[in-house]
Formats: structure tokens, sequence, C-alpha cells
């Protein structure tokens, strides 16, 4: 903490200011946070488990064999260097092999499958919005080098320098795959030429999140008349897609424009624009130029990073998300116990009655919509710590000198996954993280949060503690992704996950002037130089900090009302509990990192994750005495109040 700071002016610099001051970024970061540090502290924790998996004898096709040989394959510098661009020579020359646009959509089908999908385009399963036990098959825009299509419309001066470096690496991916530097210079501007027009076709990211606009199901025949340029029916036989008489296509204007593309580009540009997305993505993975080619522009360069990570540690988080649910099982053996879960589930039980009551007394919303509300809450799906059903990795070969070849296998088998669930029923017990994983999430088709084991760990959530700063940090957290249910997004969708207009239109109205009173708020901020929030993306995050602390605020109070708190470090319980809240957001930023961020990331800044929150919290300033005309409080009549 800093204590010197007046927590009534600035609380995020009173909770964090010490955490901040002897907690400088890596050279290897783009930021460091407590949730990075405890996320680096896990795989540093991973490591010891890979390293012995890969100098244990364990049965062929074992998960200890298999995660094993992936960290050593991964950690063999010296044969990837050897095998060098020999390891992604088969897809090139299946390229080089094109004779016709017409050839394109089954190719694209066999680097989709390898890459896990996103070339171009993406494609595979997804919960039908208006039946969510249903798997439907779905296509999304995709196809960019870029984080987000933005970066490729904005005329900004930022935007332009971004563009021209942008088209540097390009121009240098193509050298390193051994074209000329002016052949490359002319591949690079024809792949930035295609990716813009796709770019212009794209939706933005707050269009992204109106469930609304991810939604146009459509007959395999319609898709056809949408863009009959793409050999759809080969595409499909070639991904091996099950039979199927539905397609989300979202969206129509991005499809319509690769259409177009395939009408009016030549044979040889789309050869260009696939020699550069296949080895772009592959870089990682390859031999050291590629490597640090892509660390310069994508980590360095747009992120601010000063230095590439040590191998050990990209390792262990491509085992990691290769093989998550192998390496996942190892890890909760060792850090998750019984007693955590039992704990946690407690603390979920008693932050979702402090919902209900929410519901039960709010003001502004009528009995109607109350009963819908209530409904989904008692609907809601609880996931701690890590799956009930482990995936099967039987089938993945991995190979101990096969870099590539194993990250292109784990690719296919949880692309072939992914695509078997069409025409299926839903599977709930499914998870979209690795247990090691230090985050949360909710899922609003699934109707369920979910708590992996790694976010649920110190000093995040510490047990020999007591409950005022978990409840503040770790409550908070549940909080959080229970109020995503209810914020601006999911409160589209229904108790059983479907998309569903269940209020009143008088209650929808005055929901949304309440979620205004935030997004007005957040608007304020400043990212990074002249740069603002853009509350409209970061709307329901914002919206579900507010709520989740005032859940978890309450359901801590219920837990300790009959107990006599006393004083602890010189701070009151109450206290203790903001600033357990506070603590959980303490981080650094690189303004290169900052500016990405304000582009992508639904997410606020830390610091205003915290003082945006207290600000329309009267039990804070209640617990620090703060004055009516300091900064972290407002008006009775200006304080946002949504659930």
């Amino acid at each position: 903490m800093d204590k010197s700071a007046d927590p009534c002016v600035d609380f995020y610099q009173y909770s964090c200011g010490g955490w901040k001051k002897s907690n400088p970024i890596p050279p290897d970061q783009v930021g460091w946070s407590v949730y990075g540090k405890l996320y680096q502290d896990n795989l540093n924790f991973l490591r010891g488990i890979l390293e012995q998996a890969a100098l244990s004898k364990a049965p062929a096709s074992s998960l200890d064999q298999k995660i094993g040989d992936y960290y050593a394959a991964c950690m063999d510098e010296a044969a990837v260097e050897k095998r060098g661009l020999a390891a992604i020579q088969p897809d090139l020359n299946a390229i080089a092999q094109l004779k016709s646009a017409h050839d394109l959509a089954p190719l694209l089908a066999r680097l989709q499958e390898q890459l896990g999908g996103g070339v171009l385009f993406s494609s595979g399963s997804r919960q039908d919005p208006d039946d969510s036990e249903k798997q439907i098959a779905g296509l999304n825009q995709g196809g960019l080098g870029l984080p987000d299509r933005d970066y490729y419309t904005k005329d900004d001066a930022k935007s332009k320098e971004t563009r021209a470096r942008y088209l540097e690496h390009v121009q240098k991916i193509f050298e390193l795959l051994s074209d000329s530097p002016e052949t490359a210079k002319k591949n690079a501007e024809t792949v930035m030429r295609m990716e813009t027009s796709l770019a212009s076709a794209s939706l933005t990211r707050v269009e992204r999140r109106d469930p609304y606009k991810q939604k146009n199901k459509i007959k395999p025949a319609e898709l056809e008349q949408l863009a009959p340029n793409f050999n759809w029916q080969s595409y499909f036989r070639e991904l091996k897609l099950p039979p199927f008489q539905i397609i989300n296509v979202v969206p129509s204007t991005f499809f319509k424009e690769v259409n177009s593309r395939l009408a009016d580009e030549p044979l040889e540009n789309w050869k260009s624009y696939l020699r550069f997305h296949v080895a772009d993505r592959y870089a990682p993975y390859l031999s050291s130029a590629f490597v640090q080619e892509n660390f310069g522009f994508y980590s360095k360069y747009l992120r601010g990073a000063k230095e590439q990570q040590p191998r050990w540690r990209r390792c262990v988080r491509y085992t990691d998300s290769d093989l998550g649910e192998a390496l996942g099982q190892a890890y909760v053996a060792k850090v998750f116990s019984p007693e955590l879960k039992a704990s946690t589930r407690d603390m979920v039980k008693r932050i979702e009655d402090a919902m209900e009551q929410r519901i039960r007394g709010l003001d502004w919303m009528s009995a109607e919509t109350k009963q819908q509300a209530l409904a989904k809450l008692h609907s809601i799906r609880n996931k701690v710590g890590y799956p009930d059903k482990w995936r099967d990795y039987s089938s993945v070969k991995i190979a101990r000198n096969d870099l590539l070849g194993n990250v292109q296998r784990a690719n296919a088998f949880e692309r072939r996954r992914e695509l078997n669930k069409v025409g299926q029923p839903v599977d709930h017990g499914e998870w979209g993280m690795t247990p090691p994983t230090v985050n949360a999430y909710y899922n609003s088709q699934m109707n369920d949060i979910n708590f992996p084991a790694g976010v649920l760990q110190p000093p995040l959530y510490d047990a020999k503690i007591d409950d005022a700063p978990n409840y503040g940090n770790t409550g908070g957290t549940i909080g959080h992704e229970l109020t995503h249910g209810f914020d601006d997004q999911g409160s589209k969708f229904d108790a059983k996950g479907n998309l569903s207009e269940w209020w009143t239109k008088d209650d929808r109205q005055k929901f949304e002037e309440r979620t205004k009173c935030v997004a007005d708020q957040y608007a304020q901020y400043v990212v990074v130089d002249d740069i603002h929030i853009n509350s409209k993306l970061t709307l329901g995050e914002d919206v579900a900090d507010l709520g989740g602390e005032l859940l978890a605020y309450m359901a801590w109070k219920d837990a300790t009302k009959e107990r006599n708190l006393q004083p602890v470090e010189g701070l009151t319980p109450e206290q203790r509990f903001f600033v357990g809240f506070a603590q959980w957001a303490c981080a650094n930023e690189r303004p290169e990192d900052m500016r990405v961020r304000a582009l992508t990331d639904p997410h606020s800044p830390p610091e205003y994750r915290v003082n945006g929150v207290v600000v329309n919290m009267p039990q804070f300033s209640q617990a620090f005495s703060c004055k009516q005309d300091q900064p972290m409080t407002k008006a009775p009549e200006k304080v946002c109040k949504v659930w």
C-alpha cells in the first residue's frame, strides 16, 4: 500500500502504490500485475511438472508422456533451428501448387485444421442462439494480421505509423521465405491491400458485443448465393463437417467481400496472402529468425516488451494451450484441495443469495421481469476449479522430436473435436479455460460461471487470512462473473441461454438509463495520451465490476454477521474488504500495450476498475470517512445504480 496517499482522493494509489513501486515491469513482459505475477508463478510451478514429466519413463501415450514429450520437443531449440523452414514446407508447397481460386476451398480447410482455424475466416460449431441446447455450424469474420479491424480503418497518425510498421513486418516474413526484397515488398503490399478490404467489411468490436448482430442463421443454399465464388461444398467436405441444415454466418458483409476478392484478385495474390499467414502464424514455433521477427513486431513494437521471454516460459504456455487439460490434471492434484473447492462453492452460494436479494429489492423493475431474472439466476451453473470429466487426448500423437508437428496435431485434434459438435446436444460440463489459467468467465449461452483453479490461489484467494480481503477480491470476481449474466449483453439471454427479450419494454428502458450512467462515467477516463476509454466496448465489464463488488460486500456482511470483527494491521474490517478488492488490480502498464488494449480490450484500465467502482459505493465513503466533495465520492443523486 501507499499510506501517504489519501484513499478518498485516489483509492487505487492508496491500495496499490507500494506494489507498483516494488514491482517494475520485467523486460520480457508487456505489463505487470497481480494477475500477471500469479500467472508467472503458475508457469514456474508448471515448469517443474513438465520437466519431471520430460525426464520420466512414462508409458507411451500416457498423459505424462504427452506433456513431457511436447515440452521436450519445444525446448529442443537446436532441433527446431536445424529443421528451419522445412517444418512448413509441405504447406508452402501445397499453396504453390494451387491451380485456381476454385481449389482454394479444400486447401483452406486443411490449413485451418493444422493452424486451429482463423485463416481468412473462422468456422466451427456454436450454440444455436435460439435453442442453446443445440450445436449448429458457424462461420465468422477473420483473416487479419493486425489485432483489430480498426488498425486498418483509423486515419490518425499512430494508426498510419502502425500500418507502415506492419507492412515492414509482412515484407520481412516474405524475405524469410526466400523472396527477394523487391518481390517481398510487392507481396507485402498485396497482403496489406487484401486485409484492408476484409477489415472494412468486418464488424467493429462494439458491434460484435451485440448478440443480435452475431445472429444470421441461413441455409447452405443461401450461403452459396451469398458467396458463390467460394467452393463451399468442397470446403465442408474437406472439413468432414457433419451434415447440417442451418449455418450461422457473421457478418454477411464480410463474406460478400471474400466473394468479391475471389473474383478480383489474381491467383498469385491469394498465394501470397496464404504464404504470409501460414508463416506468420507458425513463426513462434520456427527457427530463431522467425521467432525474433514475430517478437519484434507483435510484442516489442505493438505492446512495448523489451526482451523476448525465456524459451522455457514460452514452452510451458504452448503446452498449457495445446494440452491444457492433460497438464491441468497434474496441476490441480498439487494445488487445489477439496476444501478449497468447498469454500469457493460456499462463497458462490452466498453471492448468489445476495443477487437474489438485490433483484427482489430493485425499485425500478416490475414483478414480471423480476420473476424472469430470478429464474435465470437460479438456472446458473457454477463450475469451480476444473472439469468433472477430463478431455481425452489419447488420439493425439506427440513426438519428442517434432515441435511443429505436435502443434499441428494438437490443433487438428481440437479442431475435429469442435467440428464434431455440429448437430449434437450441448455438453454443459465443458470448460473454455484450462485449470491453471488466472482468469474467470461467464458464458451467456451456457449460462454458467467458471472459476479455474489458477485464479483461486494466493494472493487473490488466501485461506490463511480473514474473510474481508478474500470477499473483496475473489468474492468480487465471483460477483463480477455472476453480474455478466445481467449486464447489457448477458441480459439479452434468458434462463436457458437463448437469445430472447425477457424484459418488459419499460424495464429495458430503465435498465439502459442506468447503464448509460456507467458508460458516461467511464467515457471521461483517459487510457493513455489523448485516448479515452471506449465505454461502449467496456460497458459490460464496467457494469460487472460495480455489480460484483456490491454483491461481494453484501455476501461478506452476511457471512460474518455473527462474528465480532476487529481491526487488523490498523485497518477496520470494512477497510480491509475494500483494500482486498483494489489489490487484485495492482498493475504497471506500458503505454504501447495500453494503446492496443484501448482498441481491443473490453476491460477498463486497472485504476478505473477500482476508482470507478468505489465512487458508486456509499459503503466505501463510510468505511474511510470520505467527505462529500472528495474525488472518490459522488453526490447521492449521481451514483450509478444498476444491480
